[in-house]
């Protein structure tokens, strides 16, 4: 007896000490917001050379805010990075002239953003525009004599004065000023000769030179806003030897990047397949002179195609996502020819957008991997993807769960991917509270890198034991335009319905106690969030609705982007589908709710107004729902971009998780405590 009780004594301490070592090497909270991010900006034209970001997260004691910038000068033939500027020079969107003498960028001068240069060999950096409202974005022209950019129209001095006497009336919609695209040159010495003004009566959105600078091609709308941007730009093209658009492209839909082609005679760019398309999935090329454009995407094609631009005359590369990958293709215009070059799956590293030489032999990719954050890596069209960058290097200390494909039938015998991320220390056989994170759109979808946020901390739920899921549900992108088409006039539908069916699925292969469970999205993933509290209630202990939407109809009035909602989602006007968007609403289920409800998001939101959020937790407040809860952000509009907001939204959720889901505090009883400030690390000075 007593050599038993020594056995388990010392059994009970092995089990401690290595219960312990894992909750001190699991990702905290803490380290989460403690994580860095990078991101490509461009390749010197020759290949030596790479400017990249680092985003720096502020801490919990710092002024409100965004992360911090620091742009990063990386030598490729070494590896080895230097700032790019000094700590005292505030310079943004710094580029590269197109022989890579010269370096412009953008700096704050008197109030307002200017152009500045440093040229080949100097030190001094000569200040080239005086815009009144300063400079928004630009571009060298390849001729290196001058730039091409946008300004806003400034106010009128009437306009000034009946402000400053408080007569600053908002005409919604109305009185917007446009952003103009400008044209400067100079002289030898950087000293401006000429400014042009191209546009005046639409807003541009932005603008590329072809290789000569003899052509301009710019997108436009009538009005600078938001829902134009998406669904109606238009491509105009530009020659600067007459100064007259040559010609307006007829492409239709959501708009993405757009190249001309070395010789300047055609165009490529990536774009939607019809207008209910709701994501950019095709790829074009335009034959300037007569605007013959040809899709070159493959027939039924089962990916989305987000970016392309010219190898040669003849070559155009594009990006594509296939399903949780991104690959890397290149197509002859002549024969569609297609060629894969790059394929993240075999790769291991989920890939940007990529930069490159002047003589695309040398790439650059932002990446990440289930295990890595965030790393810059460099590419010779040959071999593996090398790293170059290490900017979260204590992550890879940490005890993070291991990441898998899963492929489930749906109900109607749809195949449905997602990915899944074990808890750390995971056992075949055990059961584990599950959490599901419900990406937003619905036009966008998971890809098997870094999938741990301030809203949706995998990683930091893997290390407190929950199986954590993403399901790429029906409308996401990455399967081809006929699978996003699936949520088409049907919102909350099948696309919702994956999502239990997945929950099932998890329940049944991989020990989800179906009686713990959780759910926690943005925007769409809201949406989807709030349905499962009320219309799916029975599926889930505990929801975290963040910028959620919950009631259609009043949604379609209040939101920035109606004609998007109309055209790509619900596909008739709210007259024609009353009934329909009321009962596809969360606010019309909200009295069968048993399920814990926390609901957050901005104050200032346009896209889902905060009204939705007031809406639901009104709607459950009056049929007495025990363990609801509303938290806004002041100033914060759809996503927090400060890290005060971030902060709290990554403790209120974690909270509200573990104690409704995974240590099953009853509906009718305490909430969580409503203050969660001690967990912020906050010097308290009172």
């Amino acid at each position: 007896m007593r050599s038993y009780s020594i056995a388990a004594l010392l059994l009970a301490m092995l089990l401690l000490v290595s219960t312990q070592t894992i909750a001190q090497d699991i990702l905290s909270p803490d380290e989460l917001l403690q994580l860095k991010s990078s991101r490509t900006v461009q390749m010197h034209p020759d290949g030596s050379k790479l400017i990249y970001t680092v985003y720096t997260p502020r801490t919990p004691n710092e002024a409100p805010g965004g992360s911090h910038l620091q742009y990063m000068l990386a030598d490729l033939e070494t590896n080895q990075s230097t700032p790019l500027f000094d700590d005292d020079t505030k310079a943004y969107s710094p580029q590269w002239s197109h022989d890579g003498k010269h370096l412009a960028f953008r700096k704050r001068a008197e109030g307002a953003y200017q152009i500045f240069v440093i040229p080949d060999g100097q030190n001094e950096a000569v200040k080239i525009t005086n815009e009144s409202n300063g400079v928004n974005s630009f571009q060298w022209n390849p001729d290196g004599k001058g730039f091409a950019y946008l300004s806003t129209t400034p106010a009128s001095e009437k306009e000034k004065e009946l402000k400053k006497r408080g007569y600053d009336f908002i005409y919604y919609e109305e009185n917007i000023k446009n952003d103009n695209l400008f044209l400067i040159k100079m002289d030898d010495n950087f000293k401006q000769t000429a400014r042009t003004q191209i546009t005046k009566e639409v807003n541009v959105w932005d603008f590329n030179f072809d290789h000569t600078g003899r052509q301009l091609a710019y997108s436009a709308t009538g009005l600078k806003l938001i829902d134009q941007k998406y669904m109606f730009r238009k491509i105009h093209i530009f020659n600067l030897e007459t100064g007259k658009i040559k010609r307006v492209l007829n492409n239709i839909g959501k708009l993405g990047n757009y190249t001309f082609s070395p010789d300047g005679l055609h165009l490529t760019y990536t774009g939607a397949l019809n207008i209910n398309d709701h994501a950019v999935s095709q790829v074009y090329n335009v034959t300037i002179d007569n605007g013959e454009t040809v899709n070159l995407t493959p027939q039924n094609y089962k990916g989305h195609i987000s970016w392309s631009t010219w190898k040669n005359n003849k070559e155009i590369v594009y990006l594509a996502h296939e399903g949780v990958y991104p690959k890397l293709y290149t197509i002859a215009i002549k024969n569609n020819k297609r060629q894969l070059i790059l394929d993240a799956k075999t790769d291991g590293i989920i890939f940007s957008t990529p930069v490159f030489s002047a003589d695309f032999k040398t790439f650059a990719f932002s990446g990440s991997t289930s295990k890595d954050m965030s790393n810059i890596y460099k590419w010779s069209e040959k071999g593996e993807l090398t790293k170059i960058t290490d900017v979260n290097p204590a992550l890879s200390q940490n005890k993070l769960g291991d990441q898998e494909v899963i492929n489930f039938e749906a109900r109607d015998g749809l195949n449905i991917e997602g990915l899944l991320m074990k808890p750390v220390g995971y056992k075949t056989g055990e059961k584990y509270p599950l959490i599901v994170y419900v990406h937003g759109g619905p036009e966008s979808h998971h890809s098997n890198g870094w999938l741990t946020g301030y809203s949706t901390p995998g990683q930091v739920m893997a290390g407190k034991g929950y199986l954590v899921a993403y399901f790429n549900y029906r409308a996401s992108t990455g399967y081809g335009v006929d699978f996003a088409m699936e949520g088409f006039e049907d919102p909350a539908g099948k696309e919702f319905d994956d999502l239990a069916d997945g929950i099932d699925y998890l329940v049944k292969n991989y020990g989800a106690d179906k009686n713990r469970v959780g759910m926690a999205g943005g925007s769409y993933g809201g949406y989807a969030s709030a349905w499962f509290a009320t219309y799916y209630t029975d599926y889930i202990k505990a929801a975290a609705v963040f910028v959620g939407i919950t009631n259609i109809i009043s949604k379609k009035g209040t939101t920035d982007i109606a004609y998007e909602e109309l055209y790509v989602h619900s596909g008739k006007p709210l007259e024609e589908q009353w009934d329909m968007n009321l009962k596809r609403s969360p606010v019309y289920h909200a009295h069968k709710s048993k399920t814990a409800t926390l609901i957050y998001g901005g104050a200032a939101d346009p896209r889902i107004h905060p009204s939705q959020s007031m809406e639901l937790y009104r709607r459950m407040k009056m049929n007495e729902h025990p363990a609801v809860r509303l938290v806004q952000y002041p100033g914060e509009g759809h996503g927090n971009r400060k890290q005060v907001g971030r902060i709290d939204v990554l403790y209120r959720q974690i909270n509200w998780m573990d104690w409704y889901v995974k240590d099953l505090k009853p509906l009718d009883g305490p909430m969580p405590p409503l203050d969660v400030s001690d967990q912020y690390g906050l010097d308290w000075n009172y």
